[in-house]
């Protein structure tokens, strides 16, 4: 049955569970040259979830561990290829979509799981679709944030200037180191000179790249200050590979299109009102074609995964589905 977004306020800091460290670490070889770095925490047999990082390319940290009780979940978290820990850090060879769907089946193999839960948000959330839409039977429940389905629309909004009407001065910082001429392609002329052979072009632009995104995630501007360059290098790099080549997605709308293969399987979508990175128009699509699917509206919310509301909404999820 479809259900209405039920829509949230949630000022008060969430009940966040407590750091936990991994009691397990190691690389998995996947093929072509990439080794992923992989953590295992919480309870040794208890019921499995898969963390999906968002960027592409932003790879995994300690307060992903935070929205799992680690006494009912055994959370599994790991860095895609070229992101974080995997080797090697920034590869865009072998890295697409379907590499990354291909790798979490191959850990799911490794670990001896037979069915989990998966948990993403941003890019993560297109991931999680993906890989449920290609392995219905491995996924038991989904929880999906500030949801992005890879449609040039969507690519469109955010690097080809709407939401640059909200943040005109942090627009402006972005398109500055790009001519005049190249900008109406922003995706493609970063894209140039994140692969171009010199390394320090390539970060003299990722950080511009990582700025931008940064500055729209939160409700309130987070307008960056000090940027890891070999952060930065990789996720741009990573994220404009992907973008660039629209996610290698079959057409424009494909996870739309292929909602009916998970339509059976239970999950929340969790969305903030004022995300400007993803707006809330996607999620209110999907949903509309997702039955056994909820969605949270987070009136006070944008897009990133540490807001109060946000955060509040994702424990509540993840609470309930370790039932």
């Amino acid at each position: 049955m479809l259900q209405g977004p039920d829509t949230t306020t949630a000022k008060a800091a969430p009940r966040l569970y407590p750091a936990i460290e991994p009691d397990r670490r190691f690389h998995l070889d996947v093929g072509d040259g990439h080794a992923l770095y992989v953590e295992l925490c919480g309870k040794p047999g208890g019921q499995p979830v898969l963390v999906l990082h968002g960027g592409p390319g932003a790879g995994i940290s300690p307060f992903m561990r935070r929205f799992f009780n680690p006494k009912r979940y055994r959370i599994i978290l790991f860095d895609q290829r070229g992101t974080g820990r995997s080797t090697p850090r920034g590869g865009l060879e072998a890295n697409t979509s379907w590499h990354l769907v291909g790798d979490i089946e191959r850990l799911r193999e490794h670990l001896e799981i037979e069915t989990w839960h998966v948990f993403g948000g941003s890019w993560g959330s297109t991931l999680a679709l993906l890989y449920a839409q290609a392995h219905p039977d491995r996924v038991t429940a989904l929880v999906l944030r500030g949801l992005f389905t890879m449609t040039r629309a969507e690519l469109d909004w955010f690097y080809g200037g709407g939401a640059a009407r909200f943040f005109p001065e942090e627009w402006k910082d972005f398109t500055g180191p790009i001519p005049v001429a190249e900008r109406d392609d922003l995706i493609g002329a970063y894209h140039r000179r994140l692969t171009d052979p010199d390394e320090a072009l390539q970060l003299r632009f990722a950080r511009p790249w990582v700025r931008w995104e940064t500055a729209t995630a939160s409700l309130r501007p987070n307008r960056a200050g000090f940027i890891d360059g070999a952060y930065a290098r990789a996720f741009a790099r990573i994220e404009s590979h992907y973008f660039m080549h629209d996610g290698w997605l079959e057409e424009d709308g494909q996870i739309l299109r292929d909602m009916d293969r998970i339509a059976h399987v239970p999950g929340t979508l969790i969305q903030g009102r004022y995300d400007m990175i993803c707006p809330p128009a996607t999620a209110q699509a999907l949903i509309a074609r997702w039955p056994a699917g909820t969605l949270k509206i987070v009136e006070d919310g944008g897009h990133a995964l540490s807001e109060p509301g946000i955060a509040a909404e994702l424990i509540r999820a993840t609470d309930r589905f370790s039932q």
